[in-house]
């Protein structure tokens, strides 16, 4: 036979303990979802960097090719600096909801411009080559 514990002191500690934990354990759960977005944020400025970058040092507009992979609201400066271009992308993320200020997350990528085509300049055409001398 089980005995039975006297109601007494304990009485309502669970849901004390519950009403004090579960808004630390929402935060926490928070917290997490919001890393997880930022970092997938932060994928896709890397992607949409990486496809400015080649873009642009083929010749063609890479702030174009990087607003098909960037993620909303995201920033494109693409420079080109001599024999290398460096793409940037900036694109802002929600934490812990939208009481909460934004962080930015930044993706940088850089690529050598390739042989034979010029680099647009920014008065120049974009995408255009250089033709080669025949003998």
């Amino acid at each position: 036979m089980t005995r039975r514990r006297p109601a007494g002191r304990d009485r309502g500690s669970f849901t004390a303990e519950m009403a004090a934990g579960l808004p630390a354990l929402l935060l926490l759960l928070l917290t997490g979802l919001s890393a997880v977005d930022a970092v997938g944020t932060r994928a896709a400025c890397l992607h949409a960097a990486r496809e400015a970058a080649l873009a642009a040092s083929r010749g063609a507009d890479g702030a174009v090719a990087a607003s098909r992979a960037a993620p909303a609201g995201a920033e494109v400066t693409v420079t080109v600096d001599g024999q290398r271009v460096v793409a940037t992308v900036r694109a802002p993320v929600r934490a812990l909801g939208s009481r909460v200020p934004r962080i930015a997350v930044t993706a940088t990528a850089v690529a050598a411009v390739e042989p034979g085509v010029v680099a647009p300049g920014p008065a120049g055409p974009s995408g255009s080559e250089v033709p080669e001398d025949n003998p």
